[in-house]
């Protein structure tokens, strides 16, 4: 409704209790943050992009490809190794549901909002990963993503594709694992 008003969502929804620190908190991402954001498509073309050019490489447009895992990478970027717990107490959601809402691709911006501040990560960030505001709205900077990325070692990009290419492959190795569940309770049943 803001943006139908020309309103920032962000300024907007400060105007609700529980998002009234969204403003006064930290506004600028950290590198992993803006890392999060960015699909193993894109990591992959600027590893790519990187082994096979001797000047300088042409970047994937990092929008092009939405990402489908970026609450859960957002929320494994800034936890500093408690969080699930340490929300779970803060907001009385217990952590299997919140593990249940990350392995969906999802978290409710209210504990989006409550993990950045736990976490000391940018409070409009959580909002960022739920796709409930974009970067710009966010304030994140417009090139950080690149930046963010540019920033990191080859090496370190090569773990980071690794990474993102295992949470895929689990992710698809339980779809597969699903549907041939789903074809064998079809032929008991007959």
């Amino acid at each position: 409704m803001a943006r139908a008003y020309g309103k920032n969502p962000v300024e907007a929804l400060s105007d609700f209790e529980e998002y009234s620190d969204l403003l006064g908190g930290p506004w600028r991402p950290a590198p992993a943050e803006l890392i999060s954001q960015v699909s193993y498509i894109c990591i992959l073309q600027m590893v790519l992009a990187r082994a096979t050019s001797s000047e300088a490489p042409q970047y994937p447009d990092l929008d092009k490809h939405p990402h489908r895992n970026a609450i859960r990478s957002w929320f494994e970027a800034v936890d500093p190794g408690d969080l699930r717990q340490r929300l779970s107490a803060a907001t009385g959601v217990a952590p299997q549901n919140i593990s249940a809402q990350l392995s969906a691709g999802r978290l409710a911006p209210e504990l989006a909002v409550e993990a950045a501040r736990i976490a000391g990560a940018s409070l409009p960030g959580g909002l960022v990963a739920t796709g409930l505001v974009t970067p710009g709205e966010a304030g994140w900077p417009q090139n950080g993503l690149q930046e963010a990325l540019d920033a990191l070692t080859d090496s370190e990009l090569l773990f980071l594709a690794r990474d993102r290419l295992d949470g895929v492959g689990k992710q698809l190795r339980k779809l597969e694992n699903d549907v041939e569940n789903d074809l064998a309770l079809l032929e008991n049943l007959g």
